[in-house]
């Protein structure tokens, strides 16, 4: 079965190469007068989408045209003519018509610089044209926040919310929208990395060996398929910079706190062919209570090969190695002394990409993750009771044993064609694209104590086309995906978006920007969903997959020569078909998996940068969220019953962040303000606690250089040394300060 679905993969993946390149073949030809070249910024990298205009003698337009993906641009015209190049976020360009040689011309960013995106249409595109509310994270964001650990960096994304249990390496989960934790789609470089049905845990993955970070809110299954539900992260690694081949190594060493040390080294280069960037990390910290100490090792590869001048083989490969204590809710009692988690991540994968013309390029890729994941509690630690503020539960705590370990596979292969339809002023840019991607997920989950083994395999495919649309004034998208799931059958999933250039530039008041998208999204069952054989939470291999609708419509404003830009959006999702277990036999206490629960949230999302000099940059963002559960899981319950907020997802969070650079100094200032929301003890107090009364916390990061490429850095987390719990029963880091050095050679 799993070879015929091979086949049919494969052929449909060489019918769409067999049609891209007749439908290019078919493409007029160009005029003889041609102009050609490539648009990058100016640290280098290409630019997509730029308008390239054509002026003759009179200064009247003779012809227009965009760049590609990779920057590249063809115009035909005419005698002694002139090139206008602008994209917003840049400074408008000009250079003369040479026909002669191909050129390349370089845009100087604006202040408050425009980003290119990949991930909101598996295309290269400038962020403001994609039509999905989108944050990124730069090389120079992770560099200037040295932040160890992504899911903090997420913590600065409007409609974010991440909930950690207590300090670095508890289980550290996002919700995005009023979404659930598991409705995320996370990726590496392009390749799936939750664990079958969803499930992510942020815990150990670090920033070390990434260049960008990229947020996506929204459903975006009609692109990525399952787990899309609520928004997409993806993570890119780190390639070296071939305008300088020279080797690079690049070393950090820091210590502080809670004897807490963190190394780092990356190497780089390129040499004819071959480009590579290769590094290491290693994280540890014995954090606040007893038995929380978290250890984490990072390797990460990323090395490509050129085949000729246009194609490319690239592989990447990625592990997180951590271990981390299990000390439970320790604001409320005794820790854990014994219990932990560990878990190994591995990823390792290969791609080829090939600009076949001008017209048509095509990628194609397998890749295999595998996650080992141990939780284990072997000695009984003595009963407690949990108390809190004067409050006490009215009965003693027990320590239980526990012993398992959970096997995780997933195969992932993709092949993607993007056909550029036309690219000139009259007909717009139109790139067509048509992918399709294979998972084959696997599982064994152990419970050692039982010496019980559940195997679960599944295999899921999808096709998924889109059209992308670009004029003068407007860009528009619009695309859906089939999918078809071993678990649920299949189901199609639409998007469409589109951005309205209101108003062009004029002295200080910028570009005015109109958007609107719309989208469904879907999730599979999770393996113990489908496959686990307890009879307290039994698996039902006739779940549907959850399901999600999300619409969304925003403004997005530039004023003062591009020094200020003020976004905000109004979003509505609902979510149904959610999974959670129902009693099947109370005497018993069995229970079964069902799809049972409906909830919505809408809200509003206002996102703020502002570049008033060269040295200050400061940015900061607001959520307002309404959430509320409509068909309840739990209907008795006093947190889960109809018409609750829901779990965890605050109804105000903000963001706030200044970064001030001069001569050899800078300082880079955040904070996160997280407002009540509905949480739990878990501890049968009485009163019961069922609200978590939000926090404010502010970290501070400076460096300063003392030579070249010889850096000091001072960074302390939680500056005003908040005491709080996140969620309730685990208490967060106090004030934690480290300092170090980086080298560079």
């Amino acid at each position: 079965m799993r070879t015929h679905r091979l086949r049919r993969l494969a052929s449909a993946c060489r019918l769409v190469v067999l049609l891209s390149i007749a439908l290019s073949i078919n493409t007029p030809a160009f005029a003889q007068s041609l102009v050609s070249g490539t648009i990058v910024d100016q640290s280098g990298q290409p630019l997509p989408r730029v308008l390239v205009v054509a002026l003759d003698a009179s200064g009247a337009e003779s012809a227009t045209t965009f760049s590609d993906e990779a920057g590249r641009f063809r115009i035909a015209v005419g005698d002694r003519c002139q090139l206008r190049v602008s994209l917003s976020g840049f400074a408008t360009a000009s250079a003369p018509c040479q026909a002669a040689t191909p050129q390349r011309i370089a845009l100087q960013v604006a202040p408050v610089r425009e980003t290119v995106i990949v991930s909101a249409t598996r295309t290269e595109a400038p962020a403001d044209e994609v039509g999905a509310s989108v944050t990124v994270f730069t090389a120079d964001d992770l560099a200037r926040r040295d932040t160890p650990l992504v899911g903090d960096l997420l913590r600065s994304s409007p409609g974010a919310m991440v909930v950690r249990t207590g300090a670095p390496g508890g289980v550290t989960s996002l919700f995005i929208r009023g979404g659930e934790s598991n409705h995320t789609k996370v990726l590496l470089d392009g390749i799936p990395i939750n664990e079958p049905g969803g499930t992510f845990n942020f815990s150990n993955v670090t920033s070390e060996g990434l260049e960008r970070v990229e947020v996506v809110r929204g459903a975006q299954s009609a692109l990525f398929g399952s787990d899309a539900m609520a928004g997409v992260v993806q993570l890119f690694t780190k390639r070296p910079d071939r305008s300088d081949a020279r080797p690079h190594a690049d070393l950090e060493l820091e210590g502080g706190t809670y004897s807490t040390g963190r190394g780092s080294a990356l190497v780089s280069g390129a040499s004819g062919a071959l480009d590579y960037a290769l590094g290491v990390a290693r994280l540890s910290t014995d954090n606040r209570v007893p038995n929380s100490q978290f250890q984490n090792t990072t390797l990460s590869a990323n090395v490509g090969v050129a085949l000729g001048p246009n194609a490319t083989l690239r592989a990447i490969g990625r592990g997180e190695l951590g271990r981390n204590g299990s000390p439970g809710q320790t604001a409320f009692g005794r820790p854990d002394l014994d219990a932990f988690f560990q878990r190994h991540d591995g990823l390792g994968g290969v791609t080829f990409d090939q600009q076949v013309n001008p017209m048509f390029r095509q990628r194609a890729s397998y890749a295999l993750s595998i996650s080992h994941q141990q939780s284990t509690n072997l000695t009984l630690d003595p009963p407690y009771t949990p108390s809190y503020n004067g409050v006490s539960a009215p009965f003693a705590f027990s320590d239980f044993l526990y012993d398992s370990f959970n096997e995780l596979r997933r195969h992932h292969a993709s092949y993607q064609a993007d056909l550029r339809l036309s690219s000139d002023g009259a007909h717009g840019d139109q790139l067509l694209t048509v992918l399709a991607d294979w998972d084959g997920e696997r599982a064994a989950l152990t419970d050692r104590r039982a010496g019980t083994t559940t195997p679960a395999s599944r295999n899921n495919e999808g096709v998924s086309i889109q059209h992308q649309a670009t004029w003068r004034r407007v860009s528009a998208t619009v695309g859906a995906r089939f999918e078809h799931n071993e678990s649920f059958g299949n189901a199609a999933v639409p998007r469409a978006s589109v951005v309205w250039l209101a108003h062009e530039a004029s002295g200080a008041f910028g570009d005015t920007r109109l958007r609107a998208s719309a989208g469904l999204g879907i999730k599979e069952p999770t393996i113990l969903q489908s496959f686990s054989p307890s009879p307290f939470f039994r698996g039902n291999p006739d779940l549907q997959p959850e399901r999600s609708r999300s619409i969304e419509a925003g403004i997005d404003q530039r004023l003062s020569g591009d020094r200020v830009k003020f976004g905000a959006t109004w979003f509505d999702n609902r979510y149904r078909n959610l999974i959670a277990t129902r009693t099947t036999n109370p005497a018993t206490f069995e229970a079964e998996y069902f799809n049972i629960g409906l909830s919505q949230a809408r809200g509003a999302e206002l996102s703020a940068e502002a570049a008033p000099t060269s040295a200050v940059h400061l940015r900061g963002g607001y959520t307002f969220l309404d959430s509320e559960i409509i068909d309840s899981t739990s209907p008795t319950s006093v947190l889960f019953k109809p018409g609750q907020p829901l779990f965890r997802r605050p109804r105000h969070s903000g963001f706030v962040g200044v970064a001030w650079t001069r001569d050899r100094l800078t300082v880079d200032l955040n904070g996160v303000i997280i407002g009540h929301f509905v949480d739990s003890d878990f501890s049968s107090f009485s009163p019961a606690i069922v609200e978590n009364p939000g926090y404010t916390t502010w970290d501070l990061h400076a460096s300063y250089r003392l030579a070249r490429r010889i850096s000091a850095l001072v960074s302390v987390d939680n500056l005003a040394n908040a005491d709080y719990m996140e969620p309730l029963g685990y208490l967060a880091l106090q004030r934690a300060v480290r300092v170090g050095i980086r080298v560079g050679f």
